[in-house]
C-alpha cells in the first residue's frame, strides 16, 4: 500500500512485504542524513513535548498514568528493584526520571538535540547521543528499554546486534512497538496513523518480532497489549482523514479496538515484548 505523511512533508511512501517471512518495510525511506527534518514538525510529541490540542493534552495525562506501569512491568519481568537501565531512545526523558526517581542507574539515550535539551532542563537527565551506543561497556546493562523506537531505527541487524551484546547475562530486553497485524490496522488500512511514514522504517507483527529476536540469540518470554494505544492511533487516524469529530470517532474506534485485543492480545494497536538472552533460558531449563 501507500501511505502519506501527515506530520511534516504530505509525502507519499510504498510499504512493502517481504514473500518470505512477511516482515513489512517503508520503501524508499529518506538517508539518515536527511530524515531529521520529517521530524521536525511542531506537533511531533516524542520530540517536542507539545501540549497543543486535545489529543496532544489526553496523550500527556495517559502517560503519567503509564510511568507507573511500565516501571512495574521492568521490574516485575526483571526481578529487580533496581539496577543498570539502558532506555534507548528516551525521548523527552519522562522514563528515564521514573526510573531514575525509583533508584535505578539510567543512561539515557537519544537522538534528536532538541529532545535531550528538553530532558536536561526539565528532569536534569544528562542523556547521550545515539553515537555513544558503540563505545558502552559489553554487559553493562541489567535492562535495556526501547518504548515506540525499533521502528525508526536505520539498521536492524546492527541494532540487535548491539542490544545483545551490551545486555548483562540473565538481563532483560523490552521492546515496545507498533503492531501493524492489529484490529486497527487492519480497519484503517492505508490511513492507520501508526505507520507513520517515513519516520517508522519498519513494520512489525508479533511473528516478524519473534522471528529478529530468534535470529539474535533472544527468546520472547512474554508479550504484553498496551490498551491506551488504540485509542489515541485512532483518533489520529480519524483527524489525519480530516473527519468531523475525530476525538469521539477515535474513541469509538479504539473501544472497538481494545475489545478485540481483550479477545486476543496479538490484536492489540502496539504490544510490549519482553525478550531474554537465550543463555538465561538454556540456564533456566
Amino acid at each position: 500500500m501507500t501511505c502519506t505523511d501527515h506530520y511534516a512533508s504530505g509525502e507519499a511512501f510504498g510499504l512493502c512485504r517481504c514473500g518470505d517471512c512477511g516482515f513489512i518495510l517503508t520503501q524508499d525511506a529518506p538517508a539518515a542524513g536527511e530524515i531529521g527534518r520529517y521530524y521536525e514538525a511542531p506537533d511531533y510529541i516524542s520530540h517536542t513535548d507539545t501540549r497543543k490540542g486535545f489529543m496532544n493534552a489526553a496523550y500527556h495525562r495517559v502517560r503519567s498514568y503509564m510511568l507507573g506501569r511500565k516501571a512495574h512491568l521492568v521490574e516485575k519481568e526483571s526481578r529487580r528493584k533496581s539496577g543498570r537501565l539502558l532506555d534507548i531512545g528516551a525521548g523527552t526523558g519522562y522514563f528515564a526520571h521514573a526510573m531514575s526517581r525509583r533508584g535505578w542507574q539510567v543512561t539515557a539515550v537519544e537522538k534528536s538535540g532538541q529532545a535531550r535539551d528538553f530532558a536536561r532542563t526539565r528532569f536534569a537527565l544528562d542523556p547521550k547521543p545515539e553515537t555513544v551506543l558503540p563505545t558502552l561497556p559489553t554487559g553493562g546493562f541489567d535492562v535495556i528499554t526501547l518504548w515506540h523506537v525499533m521502528e525508526h531505527l536505520e539498521d536492524l541487524p546492527a541494532v540487535w546486534k548491539l542490544l545483545h551484546r551490551l545486555l548483562a547475562d540473565g538481563g532483560t530486553l523490552i521492546v515496545a512497538v507498533p503492531n501493524c497485524d492489529s484490529y486497527d490496522a487492519r480497519r484503517y488500512g492505508d490511513r492507520w496513523a501508526a505507520y507513520d511514514v517515513p519516520r517508522h522504517l519498519w513494520h512489525f507483527t508479533p511473528a516478524t518480532l519473534r522471528q529478529f529476536a530468534e535470529r539474535y540469540g533472544f527468546g520472547l518470554t512474554a508479550c504484553h497489549p498496551m490498551p491506551f494505544d488504540a485509542f489515541y492511533v485512532s483518533m489520529l487516524s480519524e483527524r489525519q482523514q480530516g473527519r468531523s469529530m475525530p476525538f469521539l470517532r477515535g474513541l469509538c474506534a479504539g473501544t472497538s479496538a481494545a475489545f478485540k485485543a481483550w479477545g486476543d492480545k496479538r490484536l492489540s494497536s502496539s504490544l510490549i515484548y519482553v525478550l531474554h538472552k537465550k543463555d538465561r533460558l538454556h540456564n533456566e531449563q
